[in-house]
């Protein structure tokens, strides 16, 4: 099961670098769904593990007390600053690597590609479907934890898609498709007219 996983963590970075190629400039400054974020301070986020040493990452948690979150924006933020060919060739150049966020092993690299990925290509409109297999990997993994993590308000809230057997909460039904509403879970802000 482990090098399925792996195997489409790849497949999802693979096709990932594919999309980030035919970016205009314009579509790389743009915004994405990470609030205050562009296209660009999203690569930088998701190429970090293959362009920062660990020794970086503890320095700057602890310059934030520990948050990472707040350290991760402030990175993001300064590498956003880089060629975007750079991050792209951080991308094309590790699409096998192995890392893993703590605790998340390759499922959790799988999440975070795939999340990332969307907050991309929904901001811009580009009408990708990740596939089934990769989103159903993802999906399976959520828990209650995840919506209190990502601030989202789902009380009273079942989530149910259109394209796969898949539902989450219980509540009044919020439809559309799986990857939207993985969205949703995320607590990201979805363009009008996608759920039902």
């Amino acid at each position: 099961m482990t090098e399925d996983i792996r195997a489409a963590v790849a497949a999802e970075r693979r096709d990932q670098a594919e999309l980030l190629s035919g970016l205009t400039v314009e579509q790389w400054l743009a915004p994405s769904l990470c609030e205050g974020w562009t296209v660009k301070h999203v690569v930088a986020h998701t190429t970090l593990p293959f362009r920062s040493s660990v020794t970086r990452v503890v320095l700057e948690t602890l310059k934030s007390a520990g948050r990472f979150n707040h350290a991760s924006d402030r990175m993001a933020r300064k590498d956003a600053q880089l060629p975007a060919s750079d991050l792209l060739d951080a991308l094309k150049n590790n699409i096998d690597h192995p890392w893993t966020p703590p605790g998340g092993g390759p499922a959790g690299a799988l999440s975070h590609d795939v999340i990332h990925g969307l907050d991309i290509t929904v901001a811009l409109g580009l009408d990708r479907r990740v596939p089934h297999d990769r989103l159903r990997i993802v999906l399976d993994g959520l828990k209650p934890a995840h919506v209190r993590y990502f601030g989202a308000d789902l009380d009273g809230t079942r989530l149910e898609a259109t394209d796969l057997d898949w539902t989450f909460g219980e509540g009044e039904p919020v439809r559309g498709l799986a990857q939207d509403l993985l969205l949703l879970v995320c607590g990201r802000t979805l363009p009008a007219g996608r759920l039902s």
